[in-house]
């Protein structure tokens, strides 16, 4: 049983936990996500920034609204267990936004597991969340801590949607989901941060057969990978490709962690999605010549660029032109982007569904900010109305409706429509 969420409206003593801890808070994506919960977090939660400067964090305090004037500084290093320990035990809930998290994440996940503190971070590496599960899953079930990976553009459309496609199905009696496509169309750019964990997973893989094979098997994240029902998935990257619609589309470029993570939401749930459940994501181009021509530049551009960062000679030069984490664009540039994940869904009884999950602001920064934030706020405000589950989890598993909710009422659009 999950343990019974802190009430912030009844008070707390200034020596009890902080609701939220935000570790990772001077940096870029972290501004974003503390700026959106002093906007946004009701009176008398409790919020803490955390990090490894205290110069930095008061700065970050600084720049932030009035209602972060009070807010305490937690000075804590990744690599020092006894500091993560202490964050841990001085916070309800942590987000993290310090990645790669393969480098500096696994100690703060296991301090979280071990003192029953909820946790969220943005990861999107499939070695780093398979190492927490296996070191950290039982602990945190034990506990009743909630482990939240990848509360941001990876995964939380992708999860959600399918989430909500499922509900449909299920409310109609249309049987479990079948085929399911993602087809993601957007404005803006992945994080520095996100290049910069693709950059690290690379690494490990060029060197590593056996991280090779984890990272490239279908079901990486699963409970039990050998059990699954439906070993045959949809190739996380393949040739340009068009639609019935008309649409041509190219590989996603997340296609290869967002699939593992809402595989294993199926998984979690004990295949309630579907025991046929084939899941895949593709990057929508547009239509006609156009899009054609679309399709095929960003096949040719991402399989260069996944290239280009395995040949050691020539990663200084990307590393010039790729957005470097702590880094981020302007507020016109993150203002003027957008995201849209289109989910196509058929069912065991031949009935479909389409999910459209949109959102403004750029989908690295912008975007995420808003998916993370208010995933911690759901974690620290959800209370039983949560789903009463622990350990490695989902968006979807772990905080289901409640995110969904809190998000469209932070101005992103969850639709679900038959047909």
């Amino acid at each position: 049983m999950v343990s019974p969420q802190h009430d912030p409206t009844g008070g707390a003593a200034p020596g009890d936990p902080v609701d939220i801890a935000l570790y990772g808070a001077t940096g870029f994506v972290g501004g974003l996500i503390a700026r959106h919960v002093a906007e946004h977090a009701p009176p008398g939660v409790r919020i803490a920034l955390a990090g490894r400067s205290e110069a930095k964090l008061a700065a970050t305090r600084a720049a932030l609204p009035g209602s972060a004037r009070d807010w305490p500084l937690i000075v804590a290093d990744a690599a020092d267990p006894a500091a993560t320990d202490r964050l841990a035990a001085g916070a309800r809930v942590v987000l993290s936004t310090v990645g790669p998290y393969a480098k500096y994440g696994l100690g703060l996940v296991g301090s979280c597991a071990k003192a029953g503190t909820h946790y969220a971070d943005l990861t999107g590496e499939v070695l780093f969340v398979r190492e927490a599960i296996d070191r950290f899953h039982e602990t945190a079930r034990a506990s009743g801590a909630r482990i939240v990976h990848s509360c941001g553009y990876d995964s939380v459309p992708s999860d959600l949607g399918v989430w909500l496609a499922h509900r449909a199905a299920q409310a109609d009696g249309a049987g479990g989901l079948t085929e399911v496509r993602t087809v993601a169309t957007m404005r803006g750019g992945v994080s520095g941060g996100t290049v910069d964990s693709l950059r690290g997973q690379l690494d490990t893989v060029r060197t590593d057969r056996d991280a090779r094979r984890l990272a490239a098997r279908p079901h990486s994240l699963s409970p039990d990978p050998a059990a699954e029902p439906t070993p045959s998935q949809p190739a996380d990257a393949g040739p340009p490709a068009r639609l019935p619609d008309g649409t041509w589309t190219a590989p996603f470029v997340m296609a290869s962690y967002n699939t593992r993570i809402v595989r294993r939401s199926n998984a979690l749930l004990d295949h309630a999605y579907g025991r046929g459940l084939r899941y895949g994501e593709l990057q929508g181009c547009g239509r006609g010549v156009s899009g054609a021509v679309a399709a095929a530049v960003v096949t040719a551009g991402l399989g260069a660029l996944v290239g280009a960062f395995m040949v050691g000679p020539i990663r200084p030069l990307l590393d010039r032109v790729l957005p470097a984490p702590g880094a981020g664009p302007s507020e016109r540039t993150r203002e003027r982007g957008w995201f849209r994940m289109d989910v196509r869904a058929e069912t065991e009884s031949g009935r479909r569904y389409r999910v459209r999950v949109s959102g403004p602001g750029d989908p690295g920064y912008a975007a995420t900010a808003v998916m993370f934030a208010e995933a911690g706020l759901a974690l620290a405000l959800g209370g039983s109305a949560l789903p009463d589950r622990a350990g490695c989890l989902t968006p979807a598993t772990a905080l289901g409706d409640v995110l969904v909710d809190r998000l469209r009422a932070a101005g992103h659009t969850y639709e679900v429509a038959a047909g």
